[in-house]
């Protein structure tokens, strides 16, 4: 006989043997299908456990079992104490006259299905049915990333994840009131103001457990610049103008005095940005610097403008134009009594 014809007798008898296994049926004796009333059938209570866990699949047995197996699917777990599985997760806990165990450890989401128990006793072949269910802590598994857009602009960002029961998902806004902004995968803000940037918390939950993972939407806009303050500054002494501007991304500050702009390099007087804030200050003030100012921000978006002035000051802390204005009004008075 030819090598191919040697294989199929093999594979036939292979299969011959499986079956006969399967239903512990010695040859020669009549098949009894699960219709049947001398096959017997018992349904357990379905067991449940989580990804991750061990599970033990037990089965009672008898002082009359000649054979008995467990089952998954059409794929043979146990025969007995021989192990028919691959699957080093599977190993063999009890046989013997009372209870059939195996365990399963470090369950997949592969393993949910039904297990069946088949023992074969002198009389009659019976099956205990167990379904597994595999329960799966949520996973987001598709979160869209951090974006920067303008200020106006319709934005829209995905969160999804996967989990067994299927998760509920819920956006929530953290980085100002913690209000729920959502409960669905999508996250629409139609055009989306400064107030609303910020980091966004997407939140999947299930039975099992919760995923949390977050965003950030940073919103650009054009600066707006803080009213400018007046100083009086005595003559020689210290003078300081302060400008703030709101902006995103961070602004650019220009200084000018009437139509000459100021840049650091100047014998006198100094520059300093920090951030949001621009300081424009004099060390020595003399009579050339008093007068008006403007402060400029900028960014990509647009600017902003403020005026400053910046006066004469006596040492007690009054401006001069009081004194002279309090003179002038002496002179009226004087001008008056001489009338009469």
């Amino acid at each position: 006989m030819s090598v191919p014809g040697h294989i199929v007798i093999f594979c036939k008898c292979t299969a011959l043997l499986s079956l006969r296994i399967l239903l512990f049926v010695p040859a020669g004796l009549p098949v009894h299908s699960q219709g049947d009333s001398q096959y017997d059938k018992k349904l357990m209570d379905n067991i449940t456990v989580r990804q991750g866990e061990t599970v033990f699949l037990r089965c009672a047995q008898g002082e009359i079992v000649t054979h008995t197996a467990w089952l998954n699917r059409s794929s043979i777990l146990y025969a007995g104490d021989e192990k028919w599985s691959v699957d080093p997760r599977v190993s063999l806990v009890t046989l013997n006259h009372e209870e059939f165990t195996i365990k399963i450890e470090n369950v997949e989401m592969t393993d949910e299905g039904q297990y069946v128990c088949a023992v074969q006793t002198s009389r009659r072949p019976t099956t205990s049915v167990v379904h597994l269910l595999v329960q799966v802590p949520p996973k987001i598994i598709n979160l869209s990333r951090d974006i920067v857009v303008n200020e106006g602009s319709n934005v829209t960002v995905l969160c999804q994840a996967n989990g067994k029961p299927e998760p509920y998902i819920s956006w929530k806004l953290i980085s100002s009131s913690g209000d729920l902004v959502t409960d669905d995968e999508y996250l629409d803000i139609p055009s989306i103001t400064r107030h609303r940037a910020g980091t966004y918390e997407c939140t999947a939950v299930n039975d099992i457990d919760t995923d949390t993972q977050t965003i950030d939407i940073t919103v650009n806009y054009a600066p707006t610049v803080s009213d400018g303050r007046d100083i009086g500054v005595t003559l020689g002494q210290r003078g300081e103008l302060e400008c703030e501007a709101d902006a995103v991304p961070e602004a650019e500050f220009e200084w000018y005095k009437d139509d000459r702009r100021f840049s650091n390099g100047v014998a006198g007087m100094e520059i300093v940005n920090t951030g949001s804030l621009s300081k424009l200050t004099f060390f020595n003030v003399s009579d050339g610097d008093y007068g008006n100012y403007t402060c400029v921000a900028i960014n990509k978006l647009g600017s902003s403008n403020t005026s400053f002035v910046m006066y004469v000051q006596d040492g007690n802390g009054s401006a001069l134009g009081v004194h002279i204005d309090t003179f002038l009004l002496s002179l009226v008075f004087l001008a008056c009594l001489l009338r009469f």
